[in-house]
């Protein structure tokens, strides 16, 4: 027998004034990837048919989607859950099995927990998540039997003194069928203390017809915990870095304090690594085994291999780093840079596209854009590519061996040929062939008899 189909609706239509923020509530950001697309993709490892419910000003959710391949369906008022499951059901095709829905500000929630949700449901059937919280306030009580079977949800506002008492939640996580919910959505009322149209009355509906309604229980509150304001948010995005390191450590990484350890994107580690404290990891960050990352380090979109070592306060952006390289402290990889092997970049040095042989080294006080290095090579402090003439970036290009005094200028585009040295001080505006001195300064001149000027004290 074939599973069944299952459309997922993510209910996204909220105002969320508690924010206090002109950004819509599900495009804040939680660990650098905003709420409503985790959420989306965590829909994706069921079903690809997704439809987003948003107001009909939320252009900007709309836009954060585009390449998302989701459809979207408009609330037009704020009228409750159910109304906002009835704006997306003329997007659901009648003959879908199952529509799940979700709240896209919960962005914790497991795919695991969802399919232990679809596994539990008949397909006729009717489900939701629970989960126990120990301050329900303000959420929707779960109702049973005397034989522990769900006979309804209770929003709080609706509740008895007794009601209220009861621990076990309602998530706002639902598998539903698809063929009863023309007739459930459009039975709704807003006979209630919020005057809205409840999606929870779905369930009473479902007892009422005697369809099979079947919960799973959820132990981890942070994946079913929704996000109303900031404090709720950082929460969520400290449990998030704290479970990130968790799995890190059983790895065999070293983390010096996960508290003080923050991913904003998806971090994959080789064993016997360290990072120091106060560490930032964006984007994908991809890094080897025996690695080194010292402390309040930034590194974004970057490759890092075996055995190299990051020193303290280095930023990187969209570079690699080489097997066995050392960068930093105080440096800076900019997007294009691409280490090789043995490399070193030391404190106070900028790269932007410069390539680097292996074990070539800028070591002080330096910037190399749009260069080219061989193997070898030694760049001394003080020494800058100029690759930009206002219009137009230039390369520089430097092969084997290539040795460049303190306090140089390239004027690229230029080329310094294998073993070729440069003076100290030069501003080089040709190539320099192979095995070649280039010098380009003025020639010093002494004054003999020169006075120092004096200070006038009449101008204190």
């Amino acid at each position: 027998m074939s599973a069944p189909s299952v459309a997922v609706v993510i209910l996204a239509a909220g105002k969320g004034t508690r924010m206090r923020s002109n950004l819509p509530k599900v495009l804040h950001p939680l660990a650098g990837v905003t709420m409503l697309q985790r959420v989306v993709n965590t829909a994706r490892e069921l079903s690809d048919d997704i439809v987003v419910v948003t107001s009909p000003d939320a252009e900007a959710v709309r836009s954060a989607l585009a390449d998302a391949q989701v459809r979207f369906a408009t609330q037009a008022q704020q009228r409750g859950t159910g109304d906002a499951l009835a704006a997306a059901l003329p997007a659901i095709p009648a003959d879908v099995d199952q529509v799940l829905v979700l709240c896209g500000d919960v962005p914790l929630l497991s795919v695991a927990t969802l399919q232990r949700l679809c596994a539990a449901t008949a397909k006729e059937g009717v489900s939701l998540v629970t989960a126990r919280f120990p301050d329900p306030t303000g959420l929707g009580r779960i109702l049973r039997d005397g034989d522990g079977c769900i006979r309804g949800i209770v929003e709080e506002r609706d509740a008895s003194a007794a009601e209220r008492r009861i621990d076990e939640i309602n998530t706002g996580i639902y598998l539903l069928p698809r063929g009863r919910l023309d007739d459930w959505l459009g039975r709704l009322d807003v006979g209630n203390a919020q005057g809205e149209y409840y999606l929870t009355d779905v369930i009473r509906f479902a007892v009422e017809a005697d369809l099979p309604v079947a919960s799973i229980s959820s132990d981890d509150l942070a994946e079913v915990t929704g996000v109303n304001d900031r404090a709720q948010l950082v929460r969520l995005e400290r449990e998030f870095c704290r479970r990130v390191a968790d799995r890190l450590l059983q790895a065999g990484v070293t983390i010096m304090d996960p508290a003080r350890f923050d991913v904003r994107g998806d971090i994959d580690v080789g064993q016997d690594t360290l990072i120091d404290v106060n560490c930032v990891f964006a984007g994908k960050v991809v890094i080897g085994r025996d690695v080194q990352i010292g402390a309040h380090c930034v590194i974004e979109e970057a490759i890092i291999d075996d055995g190299a070592v990051i020193a303290p306060f280095t930023h990187i952006h969209g570079a690699h780093v080489g097997a066995a390289a050392r960068v930093g402290p105080f440096a800076r990889l900019r997007e294009g840079t691409d280490l090789g092997e043995h490399c070193r970049i030391g404190n106070f040095v900028e790269t932007k596209k410069a390539r680097l042989g292996a074990g070539s080294k800028a070591n002080h006080l330096a910037y190399l854009g749009d260069a080219t290095l061989g193997a070898g090579c030694n760049v001394g402090a003080g020494t800058i590519t100029c690759n930009y003439d206002g219009v137009a970036k230039h390369p520089t290009v430097m092969g084997d061996g290539v040795f460049v005094g303190s306090n140089s200028t390239l004027v690229a585009p230029v080329t310094l040929a294998d073993r070729s040295y440069v003076a100290a001080g030069s501003t080089i505006t040709s190539a320099v062939p192979v095995d070649s001195l280039g010098v380009g300064r003025a020639r010093q001149r002494n004054i003999d008899g020169w006075k120092r000027p004096k200070k006038d004290s009449a101008a204190d």
